[in-house]
């Protein structure tokens, strides 16, 4: 991804000139067309990583197939939290393209607020529609108003017991495993155990590729929301995640709930781990300051040497090249660890959806932008950032029936810096992918192109060629596996999160406002906490966190939470029911 910020300032003044302008017919040209035609469409967008126009390859499919571009307005790049979302709304006007988050009531206030246009005569006979009709009417439940104002994500045709992530899940101790190997592959009873072994790791690779000091750890603050996310990650590698229950982190099967603030619970122990492993030099200074792209670059250079997520390690550094060499990371095995992972969204993903905005003119060709969004070429392109092939011709092709990369694809998959040629846009591959970091389709479904998943990592083409250098000395310590998640699947060391369509509810301005107030103390607290100088400071942090929140009303907040995490559990059990039942009905007609 581009660095390009564009600031808060300019996004401000964007949204307050939009709202001024009139809402227009379906077919009006837009105010911002190019003297080609070209239309540009403002997409508001909180899961994207960049700000800004979108370019290379993927802009150039988008303006041959729908003669748009995409200017990217992501509040992650903005300083995340809710600043930009109610500055644009308070405006009347999200953009032309929405992609949002709709808990805590978010999708009712979008529509109650007059935000979002009901797409229902428009998607009536789009393939979207067809083929998902179930899917966006369950999701559209929660909007208080008749209509079809959003479309959710990751609609799936698998079983809610199903890992949406493919081969690899949300979290795991991956790690430079030609470090690793080196040091004679030390076992990890523990995640304490990791600290000794991360420590020599950065003694075993001190340098980066272009010969920076390396780190065993680098983290940022882009993705914080009710907690601080790169301590959540580390409690999602005992299986606990806290998506639609704010304070609190649940079990994959909701067997456990627990407050994060809770001086014996597996959040503050991955503080107290974060902790010790900067009170070792492990933990790279720059976390505070940096975002999602910095710390990307550094992973390309080989800078940091450990990472929880299989899209920033593995993905950056893990080229065919690298690989041959015996370098770059594979996932370690931490004994009493179980890894948190998604299940498939068979009633699709409510949690965020893509609407479009009431303001918005052309509306029509931004519908059809958003059905081939759903479309399996859609699906193949917009979604290579979460893994899919990207375009037929330019990464792949079909040879004897089966999809395989090209020679192109592989050099420049999953997100290399390869130059593209001018037929496909020009400029870098990883600068050209897909800026919105939208999964319209799970990418564990078939592909009818291919007939096998849109994932390309777990094409039999692509699974056959992991015989490379790294992968045979992995594959050697994998007890026969050949994927990460089907080596923690035989260890018993996976926790899958039956996929729903559950929502966090709306809350009271009240609860909502303690909410604010208590995540931001804890946020703060926990960075200051994994930064503290030494054990009494971290205590004396701790403490006054919990009490802090407290006085602020947390205990409100955290009963609210509970019920909802209480009402997920219940949902995952009927939602696994009904699949089971659906599927049982339909192999007996």
């Amino acid at each position: 991804m581009k660095k390009k910020i564009v600031s808060i300032l300019l996004t401000t003044v964007m949204a307050a000139s939009l709202a001024l302008t009139g809402c227009g017919s379906k077919d009006d040209s837009s105010a911002s067309a190019d003297k080609d035609g070209t239309i540009t469409l403002d997409v508001y967008d909180d899961q994207a990583n960049y700000q800004g126009i979108q370019s290379g390859w993927f802009a150039k499919i988008i303006k041959d197939k729908f003669n748009i571009k995409l200017n990217i307005i992501a509040p992650n790049v903005s300083g995340g939290g809710n600043t930009l979302y109610q500055t644009r709304s308070s405006a009347g006007n999200l953009g032309d393209i929405i992609i949002s988050s709709t808990e805590n009531g978010r999708l009712k206030d979008m529509v109650k607020a007059g935000l979002l246009m009901d797409m229902s005569d428009m998607i009536k006979d789009k393939d979207v529609y067809k083929n998902y009709k179930d899917a966006i009417k369950e999701g559209n439940k929660n909007a208080g108003q008749d209509g079809i104002w959003g479309i959710p994500s990751e609609i799936s045709s698998q079983s809610p017991e199903v890992s949406s992530d493919g081969i690899e899940p949300l979290v795991a101790p991956y790690l430079r495993w030609d470090g690793y190997k080196a040091l004679g592959y030390p076992e990890m009873n523990t995640l304490e155990d990791m600290i000794p072994v991360m420590k020599q790791l950065q003694e075993q690779i001190p340098t980066s590729d272009s010969g920076k000091k390396t780190y065993a750890l680098s983290l940022f603050k882009d993705w914080d929301g009710t907690s601080m996310v790169a301590a959540k990650n580390f409690a999602s590698l005992y299986g606990y995640n806290d998506t639609g229950t704010g304070f609190v982190l649940s079990k994959a099967d909701g067997s456990d709930l627990q407050d994060i603030t809770s001086s014996d619970g597996i959040y503050v122990r991955a503080l107290k781990f974060l902790f010790e492993c900067n009170q070792e030099g492990l933990i790279d200074p720059e976390s505070t300051t940096q975002n999602f792209d910095t710390l990307s670059d550094k992973y390309r250079d080989g800078q940091i040497l450990t990472s929880l997520w299989s899209y920033q390690g593995s993905s950056y550094y893990n080229t065919t090249e690298h690989k041959n060499e015996g370098k770059g990371f594979m996932p370690a095995f931490i004994k009493d660890s179980s890894s948190y992972t998604a299940g498939c969204y068979s009633e699709g993903n409510a949690k965020v959806m893509i609407s479009i905005g009431s303001q918005a003119k052309n509306a029509d060709k931004i519908m059809e932008f958003i059905d081939w969004l759903y479309s399996p070429e859609g699906v193949e392109c917009a979604e290579q950032a979460n893994g899919a092939a990207g375009p037929e011709g330019l990464t792949w092709e079909k040879k004897d029936g089966k999809a395989v990369l090209t020679e192109f694809g592989e050099k420049a998959l999953p997100s290399n810096d390869v130059k593209v040629s001018k037929e496909w846009g020009g400029g870098s591959w990883k600068d050209g992918v897909s800026a919105l970091n939208f999964k319209a389709v799970s990418l564990v479904d078939t592909d009818p192109n291919t007939n096998e998943p849109y994932m390309e990592t777990m094409w039999s083409s692509v699974l056959e060629k992991n015989n490379t250098a790294l992968d045979q000395d992995w594959q050697s310590k994998s007890e026969g596996a050949k994927t990460t998640l089907e080596y923690l699947e035989n260890k018993d060391a996976l926790s899958v999160a039956p996929g729903t369509s559950f929502t966090q509810p709306e809350e009271s301005s009240d609860i909502a406002t303690l909410r604010n107030q208590c995540k931001t103390v804890i946020v703060d607290d926990s960075w200051k906490m994994v930064f503290a100088k030494d054990e009494a400071e971290f205590n004396s942090i701790l403490k006054d966190m919990q009490d802090t929140v407290k006085g602020l009303g947390y205990d409100k907040v955290l009963k609210v939470d509970m019920k909802n995490a209480k009402d997920l559990a219940k949902t995952k059990k009927q939602t696994v029911e009904d699949y089971n039942k659906n599927h049982a009905d339909e192999a007996n007609k």
